[in-house]
C-alpha cells in the first residue's frame, strides 16, 4: 500500500512542482458562425521547434482527445475548418477555427509533445449565440473606454420635430437624450446630440468613455406621432483581449499603448489585475509607482497621438499577470477608461544568465558591474544608464561601448567588453554617497536582455590603498605604489591607464609584502606602477586593480599630472652638505625627491604616524639647526665687513693677514663637524642603498631619509622596527648640539678678532697723526 501511495505522489508531484513553459490564452468568446485564432508559445529550442504540436479537447475523466496536430492529423468534427500551423522562429503554434456553434464550447488544451506528458496550456472556449436583430438594425461594435457615434436619419417632415435617442431595457424603451435638452443621468457629461445643417436630414448621437452597462439595443426617432422617423441601432461594447506578452525570467518587456489623441493630454497608467475588478497602479504619468518595480520601469514619454510605452526590467515570477494601460484624470482605472490589455507569461526556463541584481561598495571605494546580453549580437553597442525614480521615462547614459563617457565620470568610469562571452563589465570607482542608486545595462539590439542593478554604498575602507594625487617631473621615473590586502593574495594584480575605450594595461612591479595593513600577513603585496622618462602624454588618470580571470575585482584611481621642473637648486647637495638623502626642499607635502634624481610617490594615509611624527620632528630640528647657524654666519660676515673698510686706509696688509688667520680657524672648525656627523651616522650603517630608498616608503618615510634607511636595515625585527626609529632619532640629535657649542665658539673668536682689530687701527691712527 505504501509503495502503491509513493508511486501516486512521484507521478504526480512533477507536474505540481514544475510550471509548464507553455502559453496561451486563458478564455476564448466568440459568436456562432464567426472563426477564433489561438496562438500558443512555447521555449525556441531546437528539440521544441520539432516537436509534435497538438490541440485536444479535455473529457469529464481528465483525458484529453486529439483534434489536431503538427503531424496533418485532423478530427472529423475539424475537418475543413480547422489548421494547426507552426512558427518555430518565433517559438508559436496557432490553432484556426472557423464556423463556430455553440457546440464548441469546453475546456482545450494546446501543448507539445504527447497529451499526457503534461507540456500543456489550458483554454476555455465560449461560443453564444447571435444577437436576434431586425433586418434594419445597424450594428455598432466598439472597444471599452472608446467613443460611438450613432447616425439618426429621417424626413424633411419631420426636420422641426424633436429628435430623441432610446434605450431599449427590458420590455420598455428608456429616453437616453432628446433635443430638448433632456441627459439620462447614467450619461451626464459624456453624451450629446448633434443636428446637421437644414440640408443634411440627419441626426447624430455621440456617447464618449463607452462602459460595459452601454452595450444593447437603441432607437433612433424624429418626431413623437405615427410619422416620425425611426431607426435601430445595436451598441456593443467590447472588453479588450489582451495581448499575449512571452517572456523569460530575469528578461525585459515593453508594453506598447496607443489610446488615441483624444486622451493626448490625459494622466496615463499602467496597472495590474488582482483578484476581481481591481487594477494596482504600477505606475503611472503622475509620479506614481509601485514599491516592487522601484529601479525596473519606465513610462516612456507619451506622443501626441496619445501613445507611450512601459518597460519592465528584471522579470521576476511574481510578475506574470494581465495587465491594462489607460488614460484618466486621476491616474488610475475608473469605468469608461480607454484600456488595452496584456497577458503576461514569465519563462522560468530562461536562457538569460543569473546576474548580481544589488552591488555594494565602500565610499571612496570602487564597484565592478557584470552586465549580460545576447550572445549572437556580440557587435552591438552597450550602454551603462542611470534610472532616474524621480522622473519617469528617464534613464540618462553614463557610458557607451563606442568610447563616449559623460564627462562628470570622466576617470572613474569604463565599459569593458569580453568578446563572444555574452558579458560586458562596468567598474565605477572613486565612490560617493551620490553614486547610490539604480542603473540599467542594455545593448542597441535584443531589447529583451535589458537586465537593472542596484549599488548601494555601506560604511567601510577602499581594500586597494593608492595615493592621491600625483604630480611627475618632465624627464624623469615616476613610481605609483598600489597597496593590495592579503584577501587578494590569489587575484590577479594589474595597473592600466584609462581612456574612453577602456583601461590600457601597462607594466607594473609587485615588490613584496606591503606594511600598510595592521595585523596581515605577507600575502599582502605592494604593486607599483613605474613610468620612465616622463613625457606629456603620460599625463591622466591610472587605475591600479585586481580581476580573476575576465571578472573583475576592485579598483582604485590616482590621477597624474606632468609639469616641468622647478628651479630650485641643484638635485644633489653641494660639498659639505649635513645629509645627501635629504630631499629638495620644495618638493610636495605628498612626494619626495631623492638624491638620484628618482621621484617616488608616497600615501601619508597608510604611515605609521608615530614614525612619521618623530622623523618630522628630527627633520625640525635640523632645520632650526641651519637656521641658527645661517644667522651667525650672517652677522659674523656683516661686522667683519664694517672693520674691514675702516682698516682699508690703515692697515690693509695686517687685517689680511688676520683675516686669513680667522677663516683658516673657521674652516678646520666646520670639517671637524663634518667628520662628527659622517662618524654619528657611520656608527649605525656603512653603506646606503637605492634599495633601501625605495623601499623606505613602506616604513612611512617622508623628510629624513637618514632615519628610513636605519629603519629598513632593523625592520625584520617586527615590532622592534619603530624602538630602532627611536633610536636613531636620538643618536641624530647629539651632534647638532655640538653644533651649536662650535658656533658659539666661532661666534667667540669673531669678536675677539674685530676687538683686536679696532685697537691695532687706533693705534695706527695715532702714529701718522703724531708724526
Amino acid at each position: 500500500m505504501l509503495l502503491f501511495v509513493l508511486t501516486c505522489l512521484l507521478a504526480v508531484f512533477p507536474a505540481i512542482s514544475t510550471k509548464s513553459p507553455i502559453f496561451g490564452p486563458e478564455e476564448v468568446n466568440s459568436v456562432e458562425g464567426n472563426s477564433v485564432s489561438i496562438t500558443c508559445y512555447y521555449p525556441p529550442t531546437s528539440v521544441n521547434r520539432h516537436t509534435r504540436k497538438y490541440w485536444c479537447r479535455q473529457g469529464a475523466r481528465g483525458g484529453c482527445i486529439t483534434l489536431i496536430s503538427s503531424e496533418g492529423y485532423v478530427s472529423s468534427k475539424y475537418a475543413g475548418r480547422a489548421n494547426l500551423t507552426n512558427f518555430p522562429e518565433n517559438g508559436t503554434f496557432v490553432v484556426n477555427i472557423a464556423q463556430l456553434s455553440q457546440d464548441d464550447s469546453g475546456r482545450y488544451k494546446c501543448g507539445l509533445g504527447i497529451n499526457s506528458r503534461g507540456l500543456s496550456f489550458d483554454v476555455s472556449l465560449e461560443v453564444s449565440q447571435g444577437p436576434g436583430l431586425l433586418n434594419d438594425t445597424k450594428v455598432y461594435t466598439v472597444d471599452l473606454g472608446r467613443t460611438v457615434t450613432i447616425n439618426c436619419p429621417f424626413k424633411t417632415e419631420n426636420a422641426q420635430k424633436r429628435k430623441s435617442l432610446y434605450k431599449q431595457i427590458g420590455l420598455y424603451p428608456v429616453l437616453v437624450i432628446d433635443s430638448s435638452g433632456y441627459v439620462n443621468p447614467n450619461y451626464t457629461g459624456r453624451i450629446r446630440l448633434d443636428i446637421q445643417g437644414t440640408g443634411q436630414l440627419l441626426f447624430s448621437v455621440v456617447i464618449n468613455q463607452l462602459r460595459l452597462s452601454d452595450a444593447g439595443q437603441y432607437l433612433c426617432q424624429a418626431g413623437d406621432d405615427s410619422n416620425s422617423n425611426k431607426k435601430n441601432a445595436d451598441l456593443q461594447v467590447l472588453k479588450p483581449e489582451p495581448e499575449l506578452v512571452y517572456e523569460d525570467l530575469r528578461g525585459s518587456v515593453t508594453f506598447h499603448c496607443a489610446l488615441g489623441p483624444e486622451v493626448a493630454n490625459v494622466a496615463k497608467f499602467l496597472c495590474r489585475q488582482s483578484s476581481g475588478e481591481n487594477c494596482d497602479v504600477v505606475v503611472n504619468t503622475l509620479g506614481k509607482r509601485a514599491p516592487a518595480f522601484e529601479g525596473r520601469i519606465l513610462l516612456n514619454p507619451q506622443d501626441k497621438d496619445g501613445s507611450f510605452s512601459v518597460v519592465i526590467t528584471g522579470l521576476r515570477k511574481e510578475d506574470a499577470g494581465r495587465y491594462l494601460c489607460g488614460a484618466h484624470s486621476d491616474g488610475q482605472l475608473q469605468e469608461g477608461s480607454p484600456i488595452q490589455a496584456w497577458q503576461l507569461f514569465v519563462n522560468e526556463e530562461s536562457t538569460i544568465p543569473r546576474s548580481p541584481t544589488v552591488v555594494k561598495g565602500v565610499a571612496g571605494g570602487s564597484v565592478a558591474v557584470l552586465c549580460p546580453y545576447n550572445r549572437k549580437e556580440s557587435k552591438s553597442i552597450k550602454y551603462w544608464c542611470l534610472w532616474e525614480g524621480a522622473q519617469n521615462g528617464r534613464c540618462p547614459l553614463l557610458v557607451d561601448s563606442e568610447g563616449w563617457v559623460k564627462a562628470q565620470y570622466e576617470g572613474r568610469l569604463s565599459l569593458l567588453e569580453e568578446p563572444g562571452n555574452g558579458t560586458f563589465t562596468v567598474i565605477l570607482n572613486q565612490l560617493t554617497s551620490r553614486d547610490a542608486g539604480f542603473y540599467w545595462c542594455l545593448t542597441n539590439g535584443d531589447t529583451l536582455w535589458r537586465t537593472t542593478v542596484e549599488i548601494k554604498i555601506i560604511e567601510g575602507e577602499p581594500n586597494l590603498k593608492v595615493p592621491g594625487n600625483v604630480t611627475a617631473v618632465l624627464g624623469e621615473t615616476l613610481k605609483v605604489p598600489c597597496h593590495f590586502p592579503c584577501k587578494f593574495s590569489s587575484y590577479e594584480k594589474y595597473w592600466c591607464k584609462w581612456n574612453n575605450t577602456g583601461c590600457q594595461a601597462l607594466p607594473s612591479q609587485d615588490e613584496g609584502p606591503s606594511k600598510a595593513f595592521v595585523n596581515c600577513d605577507e600575502n599582502s603585496r605592494l604593486v607599483s606602477l613605474t613610468l620612465n622618462l616622463v613625457t606629456r602624454a603620460d599625463e591622466g588618470w591610472y587605475w591600479c586593480g585586481v580581476k580573476q580571470g575576465h571578472f573583475y575585482g576592485e579598483t582604485a584611481a590616482v590621477y597624474v599630472a606632468v609639469e616641468e621642473r622647478k628651479a630650485a637648486g641643484p638635485l644633489f647637495p653641494a660639498a659639505g652638505s649635513r645629509d645627501v638623502s635629504l630631499a629638495k626642499a620644495d618638493a610636495a607635502p605628498d612626494e619626495k625627491v631623492l638624491d638620484s634624481g628618482f621621484r617616488e610617490i608616497e600615501n601619508k594615509a597608510i604611515q605609521d604616524p608615530r614614525l612619521f611624527a618623530e622623523e618630522k620632528a628630527v627633520a625640525d630640528t635640523r632645520d632650526q639647526a641651519d637656521g641658527s647657524r645661517a644667522s651667525v654666519d650672517s652677522g659674523s660676515s656683516e661686522e667683519q665687513g664694517g672693520s674691514s673698510r675702516a682698516l682699508v686706509s690703515t692697515l690693509v696688509p695686517l687685517g689680511l693677514v688676520l683675516a686669513v688667520g680667522a677663516v683658516a680657524v673657521g674652516v678646520a672648525r666646520a670639517r671637524h663637524r663634518k667628520n662628527v656627523d659622517r662618524v654619528s651616522i657611520r656608527s649605525y650603517r656603512t653603506d646606503i642603498s637605492m634599495s633601501d630608498f625605495e623601499n623606505s616608503r613602506e616604513f612611512g618615510a617622508n623628510d629624513n631619509m637618514g632615519a628610513s634607511s636605519i629603519t629598513q636595515e632593523t625592520s625584520l625585527g617586527g615590532k622592534e622596527e619603530f624602538v630602532a626609529t627611536t633610536e636613531s632619532t636620538t643618536e641624530t640629535k647629539e651632534p647638532k648640539k655640538a653644533k651649536r657649542s662650535s658656533k658659539e665658539e666661532a661666534e667667540m673668536a669673531y669678536k675677539d678678532f674685530l676687538l683686536q682689530s679696532s685697537t691695532v687701527a687706533a693705534e695706527a691712527q695715532d702714529g701718522p697723526q703724531e708724526a
